[in-house]
């Protein structure tokens, strides 16, 4: 096997990561297979680039989705280029990352329930687009990596029982006792559906449209590697890991955090390194702040997480105009690994979390911010009703 295509400790990396996640016993098939994922995208190793010349406290992120900017009508441009135009005009000098959350065509969620992870909505544009946008902005995309659409074809030839999909979700007795696994929704952890085997019931950690994939196969996690290189290739810079907590399934547990979940976003940051050096992996862990900043690993997981703790403090020091909390928080704040950071932001496409102010503020000074959004909601929607009438 030619090996030259890896950094000098890569080779060592990626047997440890391997032997983690599928036992070792399955390491030499999975080496053999990240070595054509290598060759197949042209992957060499790069000359190591310190992460304090790819970020500084000077970059600027905007999140948008690909149509929040139209084209006039009968303007033959497409939406994702009407809004590179738009942000080269009036954005350039301000905003140095642009995150475009998901472009490929969806069937639910706000695009976060993928039907074909390879394709860009048609509604929005081509890669074409996206290769442009990436030549004056850096470029964020989503990797939704725990689960796919049920209208996506992997799950329809699944149904059908056709290889490799037929292993490609995880199936499981509905009898079987799943209390200790934790949720991130309300909605049934299993939902049924009807195959050529007959009636079977899949794990669906989200929502019945969004299907979760087995990771304990790795037929599944090298689909996700082509993936995560191809964005790469197409112009993407930093590879967001969507709801990255949940990834590995193991029954009795909470299935969430789990060893192999750490191993496989420590698998994605080694070959980043060696291949891709300047570019950024950030994970999606909407979870309190020790749980979260464990996505740092050693120095050796994601390269950011988002500081979702932030943004309810902040609601909370504006409501209260008292910032003792914050203050506090921020003073608590251990000193990172080296190449890592932060991704502080005040909103998302999710609005404000609370969950990651847990044991931040004591529990009258939440309930009474939670409450107090809820007055702020009704007066609202009172508001909008008499501007109606």
């Amino acid at each position: 096997m030619d090996d030259s295509r890896f950094c000098e400790d890569t080779l060592h990396k990626l047997k440890n990561h391997f032997e983690i996640i599928y036992g070792e016993s399955m390491v030499e098939e999975c080496m053999k297979r990240v070595r054509l994922h290598a060759s197949k995208y042209n992957l060499w190793p790069a000359e190591e680039i310190s992460f304090h010349d790819v970020w500084t406290h000077e970059d600027h992120i905007l999140i948008t989705y690909g149509d929040m900017i139209q084209p006039k009508m009968g303007e033959p441009v497409s939406k994702l280029r009407k809004q590179h135009d738009f942000l080269k005009s009036h954005l350039k000098s301000t905003v140095s990352t642009v995150h475009i959350l998901p472009f490929f065509p969806s069937s639910s969620d706000d695009g976060f329930s993928v039907i074909d992870y390879r394709r860009v909505d048609e509604q929005l544009g081509g890669w074409d687009d996206i290769r442009e946008l990436s030549k004056d902005f850096r470029l964020m995309g989503d990797l939704v990596i725990n689960h796919i659409s049920r209208y996506s074809e992997w799950f329809k030839k699944y149904l059908e029982n056709q290889e490799p999909y037929k292993d490609f979700f995880i199936e499981v007795d509905p009898e079987t006792d799943l209390s200790d696994v934790v949720r991130p929704r309300s909605t049934a952890l299993l939902t049924p559906v009807h195959t050529t085997n007959g009636e079977k019931f899949v794990w669906s950690t989200f929502s019945d449209d969004q299907i979760d994939v087995n990771f304990a196969n790795p037929d599944v996690l090298f689909e996700y590697l082509d993936i995560f290189f191809f964005y790469l290739s197409k112009g993407l810079s930093i590879i967001r890991l969507d709801a990255v907590a949940f990834l590995w399934k193991e029954i009795g547990t909470s299935c969430i955090h789990l060893e192999q979940t750490h191993e496989i976003v420590k698998l994605f940051r080694t070959l980043l390194d060696c291949f891709e050096p300047d570019a950024t992996i950030i994970t999606e862990t909407n979870v309190p702040h020790k749980e979260n900043i464990s996505y740092f690993g050693d120095g050796d997981e994601t390269h950011m997480v988002y500081q979702f703790s932030l943004p309810p403090l902040l609601l909370h020091a504006i409501l209260t105009e008292n910032a003792k909390y914050m203050t506090e928080w921020v003073k608590s704040l251990d000193i990172l690994p080296d190449n890592c950071t932060y991704f502080n932001f005040t909103s998302s496409h999710d609005g404000i979390g609370v969950r990651p102010l847990e044991g931040l503020v004591p529990q009258e000074e939440f309930d009474w911010l939670v409450e107090g959004i809820e007055r702020k909601a009704v007066l609202c929607r009172r508001k909008k009703t008499k501007m109606v009438h």
